[in-house]
């Protein structure tokens, strides 16, 4: 099954970011969820009929965001990749113009036993653009006794400024090739997240927020153009998409962040 969610989001000059035209087919839909409309930020929601990702699912995700417009993309639910022969493959692409905003932080990914997927995100932004980028992939159904059963896991990150190449994210799980549970890799943790921005301007208080998690290991990474890459390892997926929204409220509006 082929699936396609096609989004264009443009603004006037100096009122709230609206939805120009958009394109979706069976099982997903896109649905309005601002709910101050004089807000400049436009929040949609990405929602599906589907269960999670299935065999042979070719899913492929394009935004265009004009100038100055601002978005903030939810999901539903988490994502889950069942099991596969063949594979599955997601794709995203986002073009932000000169001073637009994106902020996506998708629930958590839970591969079950088999799971074979793929996943090539490339993001173009203008040297203005405003970005914010998480990622949060499970060890699998615990509760199932499937702790990386997946077969393989590959998502790659391509960050363009202009049209060129500031940061490359690769992530590859193959637990039946490379145990994940050495040093090298997640250790002792079952949960692993990222969050990629360009926004570089409240280090301290990203700091003092992952300091407070004493549950969750963490590090951050400063990249070329000032691009900061988070990283964080812990053994549950709820703790860790809250941190990531914690994470980008301080990024978007200074709050303090409390110790858990």
């Amino acid at each position: 099954m082929q699936t396609h969610v096609q989004l264009h989001i443009s603004t006037t000059e100096k009122g709230p970011s609206r939805l120009v035209s958009s394109y979706y087919n069976p099982p997903y839909k896109v649905a309005d969820i601002t709910r101050d409309k004089r807000n400049p930020e436009l929040q949609l929601m990405l929602m599906s009929s589907s269960p999670g990702l299935l065999d042979q699912d070719e899913q492929t995700i394009h935004i265009t965001l004009h100038p100055q417009a601002q978005l903030r993309l939810h999901t539903q639910s988490y994502q889950r990749l069942f099991t596969m022969r063949s594979g599955a493959t997601q794709s995203m692409e986002v073009v932000l113009g000169p001073h637009a905003g994106f902020c996506w932080l998708p629930h958590p990914t839970v591969p079950h036993a088999g799971a074979k997927v793929k996943c090539r995100n490339r993001i173009y932004l203008h040297p203005t653009s405003r970005l914010i980028w998480g990622e949060i992939l499970t060890c699998g159904r615990k509760g199932s006794g499937e702790i990386f059963r997946l077969d393989s896991y590959h998502s790659r990150t391509e960050v363009f400024i202009g049209e060129k190449l500031a940061l490359m994210e690769n992530q590859f799980l193959s637990p039946g090739s490379l145990p994940v549970n050495t040093l090298t890799q997640l250790g002792n943790h079952t949960h692993q997240a990222s969050l990629i921005t360009t926004i570089n301007h409240h280090r301290e208080d990203l700091d003092t927020c992952l300091a407070a998690q004493a549950d969750i290991v963490s590090g951050i990474t400063e990249g070329p153009a000032g691009i900061l890459v988070i990283r964080l390892l812990g053994n549950g997926a709820e703790k860790l998409f809250h941190l990531l929204n914690t994470l980008a409220a301080i990024l978007q509006s200074h709050p303090l962040c409390q110790p858990n």
